[in-house]
This record gives structure tokens, sequence and C-alpha cells, in this order.
């Protein structure tokens, strides 16, 4: 049993028994998980950007960065552990996006990299069945290998689940 925490631009993937996948403080970041019940198998990817192009050197060296490069490392991690060829099987939740360091919308990172993130998914015929994105808050996130629970926390609003 063990405790995986991503910072910005990691990954993490587990089917061991009792791990938890966590991430911290999600502002304009956006986590991506994915979940494989048979298997008990958890991916998650925190993404900082929508695209790599802006430094391909960083996106070789932490594919998690990018929506658009952490998206295909997480889902060939996921497949690897679990064991699957199809990428259909898995339920897909999708956590933060927030407005938090830019009032005036001028960059607007949340929503492109929460955008970037479902036209992947799109292009492989899947949407998110679960999400908590937009707004003006910090989230935290825990997945559970275990029960397959993705549980919220943001500071002063408590917990919750999708």
């Amino acid at each position: 049993m063990s405790i995986i925490i991503l910072g910005v631009g990691d990954l993490g993937v587990s089917n061991a028994p009792g791990d938890v996948i966590k991430t911290l403080a999600l502002g304009s970041c956006v986590a991506l998980i994915l979940l494989e019940p048979r298997t008990r198998s958890v991916g998650m990817v925190h993404v900082a950007l929508p695209e790599s192009s802006i430094d391909r050197a960083k996106a070789m060296a932490k594919p998690g960065y990018f929506a658009d490069t952490g998206f295909f490392a997480l889902f060939d991690a996921m497949k690897r552990i679990s064991h699957l060829q199809n990428d259909k099987s898995f339920i897909v939740k999708m956590v933060g996006g927030a407005q938090v360091l830019d009032p005036n919308n001028t960059f607007n990172i949340g929503k492109r990299n929460e955008l970037a993130l479902k036209k992947m998914l799109w292009t492989l015929g899947m949407g998110v069945q679960a999400e908590d994105v937009g707004g003006h808050i910090s989230r935290s996130i825990a997945a559970d290998v275990d029960s397959g629970r993705v549980v919220i926390t943001s500071a002063g609003r408590g917990s919750w689940e999708i």
C-alpha cells in the first residue's frame, strides 16, 4: 500500500491493492483520471499546458506536462498495467481547469487544457464520464485503486466524489 503523489507534469498508474494516486492544488492545471474496473487499474496525469509545440524538449523529458503528450503517455501506461489492447473500457474522469490566476481570461489556460484533452478523447470515440472543471477554486484529488473512487478536496469547501 502506497500513496503516489504527482507533481505538475507527472503521471502515475497502479493496480496494486491499497494504492492511492494523488495530486495537489490543481488551479488551471487539469488532472485526467483513467479507471479500468475489471483489472482495478488507476492512472492519472497532471497537465499544465495544452500544447507541447511550445517546448519540445520539455515534452520529451516530462510528457505529462502537456495535454497532447501526457494524454498518450497515460493511455500507454494504463494499457501496459491493465494488459488491455482496447482503451474503450476505461472510465474517464477530469478535474481542474479553474480560472485562478487570470481574472481577465487573457490566457484561459484551464479551459484550453480541458478542451485539448476532450478533443483527444473524442478522436478515440471516447468521452468524460464525470468531471469537476472550471470555476475559481483550487482542487486536490485522490484516486483509490481498490474502490475506484475519485475524491476531490478544496480548502474551505470540504470534499466530494465524482
